[in-house]
This record gives structure tokens, C-alpha cells and sequence, in this order.
């Protein structure tokens, strides 16, 4: 068979794709999407798949009538749905001559360098091989610190990690609706988005239903994700026969985010969104246009306030004198010294501190700018 003009693929489905009426797991709506999974793959594409739809599987043989809220009760009924529904779909993927590959990840997996490392290493392997791994996040050890929170952003981070040329987020909406009160085509699906602005931002809302955890604000941070990491993604309907071929060769369906021409290496990826923020370090316009214009370091010459009590090593924020994000990095003093050296020169900071251990506050290395 040709070869598919998309390489690598990334498809992310969600618990209310998976789902029928009754709100039980959908095996037909499973074979559909295994079957376009198995299409694209002997097509001579690599795809990934991030699932959803273990804690909902568990909670149809644990006969709950209600999705659980504890944290304990979710990994108890993802304990069991797990393997059901791994269980479903190498069995449904093997009889269209593919073989699955089970992965599971934690926010702690991109947040600790080498372990990102690791995980990338393997589902290339896994690729490399042949397979088709399917992705969830591991909700049987996963605590509130760690959770990804939806299998969204899960997906965008797996796709930016693998260098993945397409993010399909397979959906019970069939994209994103233009919902601005001025705009004449208000209701309407917005088909291509290039740039994601407050307009786009504020379009967003909230989860659809009870049967997942996301909604149309953690794609919107797909996206984001997805665009600056140079990869284009698609928000579809996810019931449609033949939606995935459909999106890969172009046509015009759901909303496409366009991957942006700059996009970043594979470390500023990481520096970027492997991680949460554990502060904030505001700077003066002087200081700002250094970092956005020449591409400097930060020094505490420019630094005019902090937020939060982080640590040395740990990734901050970085915004603006208006309190405007503009970008992240790691910080090389904690909180406590980075308030006492503040608007010092880089040669004062051993007479503040009593030491010196770098003349940047943010190494140009360590940062990455407009995330």
C-alpha cells in the first residue's frame, strides 16, 4: 500500500467517544477506531493512541453507578478496567494483523528529565518495532500532584515528545464553536486556528459530560502544546466512520490547529511543558525585551518581584511588568535569595548572599520564550 503522507501520528480518544447511551462501554465504537488505527498503520504510518475509558470500564464490573470522586476509588475502578480494556483493544487491533503495546504514564514521567527521556526512548522502540502503543495515564498510582488531569494534554505531550507531524483529539463535539457575541458566524465551527489569542481562549468551556474529566479548555492547552511543538492537531468528531483518514488527508473537518513554522528543539519542549510551574519571577520591560529581542540570559539586575516560595532548580514563570506570562525557565536561586538580589548587578550578588553561584538568575538555556 502507498505510504501515508503523515509519518507519525498521535490519536487521543475520549471516555465519552467510547461510551454509549447507557454509558457503558461502546466495543463497537472500540472496533470502529481500532479498524482506522489499523488503516493508517498498514498505510505505512506510526500511530500512538492515548485512551480513555479504564475508570469507566471498571466502573462497569464494579457495577458503580456513578463515576467515583475519591482519588482511592478512581484507581481502584482503573485496577480493573485497565487490563479489560487493554484486554479489548489487542484483541480487536490483532485481528486487523497489528500488535498493541501497552504504556502508562505519569506527570512525573515528563517532569523528571531523564525518566522523559526513557519514555520517549521506549515508544520510539515500540514504533520502531512495529506496534501501535496505547497510551493512558496511570490512574491506579496517580495522586491529585501528579495527575495529568485529562488525557488531552497527555496527548499533546506525547506528540511534541515522539516528534509527531499530527495530534487527532477524537471528540463527542465535532470542534470548536465560535462563540464570540459579535461574530456573524456565532455557533459555527471555527475550521482552521492559527494563532490561539484570547479570542480563542475565551471560546472555551467546560466538560460536556459525566462519562470523562476534560473538556474544550484542556484541547485549547493541547493545542497550544501541539502548535509550538511543530505539531498540527485536529479536534473531531469522534463517532464518524472513517473521521481518522478523513482528518490525515486533509479535508475539512472539525478545527485544525496549525503547527507553527518555529517551532521548538526537542529540549525547549520540555523546558516548555514537561512540567508545572512552581513560581513566578516578574521583570522589568528593560529586561524583558533582552530576553524576547537578543535572546539573553536573565539577570536579578532585571528582576523586579517574586511569586511563590520555589526552589533553586525549579521551573518558574516569567512575566512582564503588567504580570503578562511571556515564559519559563529554571531558576538558579530559590525564592528567598532572589528576593534579596533583586535589581543587584551580577558582581553585588556574592556581598548580598555571602556566595555566588551563577551570574544568571535563568541561564538563556534553561529558558524558552512566548509559552
Amino acid at each position: 500500500m502507498p505510504k501515508s503522507k503523515v509519518s507519525r501520528i498521535v490519536v487521543k480518544v475520549g471516555s465519552s467517544t467510547l461510551t454509549d447511551a447507557d454509558g457503558r462501554i461502546d466495543r463497537s465504537a472500540i472496533a470502529n477506531l481500532a479498524d482506522q488505527l489499523a488503516a493508517q498503520y498498514h498505510a505505512g504510518a506510526q500511530v500512538v493512541l492515548v485512551t480513555s475509558g479504564a475508570i469507566r470500564a471498571g466502573m462497569e464490573r464494579l457495577n458503580m453507578k456513578s463515576r467515583p470522586k475519591s482519588i482511592p476509588d478512581k484507581q481502584a475502578a482503573a485496577a480493573v478496567g485497565q487490563g479489560l480494556l487493554l484486554h479489548t483493544y489487542t484483541e480487536l487491533l490483532d485481528g486487523c494483523g497489528v500488535t498493541a503495546a501497552q504504556v502508562l504514564l505519569t506527570r512525573d514521567d515528563f517532569s523528571d528529565r531523564r525518566r522523559y527521556l526513557n519514555a520517549r526512548n521506549t515508544l520510539n522502540t515500540l514504533l520502531s518495532l512495529g506496534t501501535i502503543p496505547i497510551i493512558n495515564e496511570n490512574d491506579t498510582v496517580a495522586t491529585e500532584e501528579i495527575k495529568f488531569g485529562d488525557n488531552d494534554t497527555l496527548a499533546a505531550l506525547v506528540a511534541a515528545a515522539i516528534g509527531a507531524d499530527l495530534l487527532i483529539l477524537l471528540s463527542d463535539v465535532p470542534g470548536l464553536y465560535d462563540m464570540r457575541p459579535k461574530s456573524p458566524r456565532k455557533g459555527e465551527i471555527i475550521p482552521q486556528v492559527k494563532h490561539i489569542g484570547r479570542d480563542i481562549i475565551a471560546m472555551a468551556g467546560g466538560t460536556s459530560g459525566n462519562a470523562g474529566s476534560g473538556g474544550m479548555k484542556t484541547k485549547i492547552e493541547a493545542a497550544r502544546i501541539a502548535m509550538r511543538s511543530g505539531v498540527a492537531m485536529v479536534i473531531a468528531d469522534g463517532r464518524g466512520f472513517g473521521v481518522i483518514q478523513d482528518v490525515v488527508s486533509g479535508k475539512s473537518i472539525g478545527t485544525r490547529f496549525i503547527a507553527d513554522e518555529s517551532s521548538l528543539n526537542s529540549r525547549k519542549r520540555w523546558v516548555a511543558f514537561g512540567m508545572p510551574v512552581r513560581g513566578t519571577v516578574l521583570v522589568n520591560d528593560g529586561a524583558r525585551e533582552m530576553l524576547i529581542e537578543k535572546g539573553k540570559s536573565l539577570l536579578a539586575a532585571g528582576v523586579i518581584e517574586t511569586v511563590g516560595n520555589f526552589k533553586s532548580g525549579d521551573l518558574v514563570a516569567i512575566s512582564d511588568e503588567r504580570k503578562a506570562c511571556f515564559g519559563r525557565g529554571f531558576v538558579n536561586y530559590n525564592a528567598h535569595e532572589l528576593r534579596q538580589i533583586m535589581g543587584k548587578r551580577s558582581d553585588e550578588i556574592e556581598a548580598v548572599l555571602g556566595y555566588k553561584d551563577f551570574d544568571e538568575v535563568i541561564h538563556r538555556d534553561n529558558m524558552v520564550m512566548g509559552v
